[in-house]
């Protein structure tokens, strides 16, 4: 696939360095929002989830990863009208990979092993080259659907 190195708008928010802020940067990147914005609803749902055995409390932060599996990521990626399709189930192994042809057309925010990144029409929009040459398996993405399918749907 072909990439194109970009931050999402990290460093025109004012932010320094690196950070583990994939999920932020993805999600900034498909839906076109700024940096700060997305950053900021992230950080609060950080902070405000409640702690459970296997997540601690987190800061106000959104640089420092995101539960994506939590409630509340679900119900933000939905008031942005994303919605989510898992391609890889318990026991069927990988079907999908970061590579050319293997993914739908649009705006997808993709989750991959221990990363998300924002595939647009078939090119990845990240930081570095996450594909692994086209072997990193595909867990699932969030796509927003076309206004036909959500009327069909109805």
């Amino acid at each position: 696939m072909r990439i194109v190195v970009t931050d999402g708008g990290r460093k025109a928010a004012g932010f320094k360095g690196k950070a583990g802020d994939c999920v932020c940067r993805s999600v900034a990147i498909a839906t076109g929002l700024p940096y700060q914005q997305v950053y900021d609803r992230l950080a609060h749902g950080n902070a405000t989830q409640r702690a459970s055995s296997r997540t601690p409390k987190r800061g106000r932060t959104a640089s420092e990863g995101i539960n994506t599996s939590r409630k509340w990521f679900s119900d933000y990626m939905a008031e942005l009208g994303f919605v989510w399709t898992p391609t890889m189930f318990v026991g069927s192994g990988c079907k999908v990979h970061l590579r050319d042809g293997e993914l739908p057309m649009g705006r997808l925010i993709v989750n991959v092993s221990r990363h998300y990144t924002a595939v647009i029409d078939g090119v990845i929009h990240d930081t570095g080259d996450p594909s692994r040459t086209g072997m990193r398996c595909v867990y699932g993405y969030w796509s927003k659907p076309k206004k036909e399918e959500v009327s069909a749907s109805v």
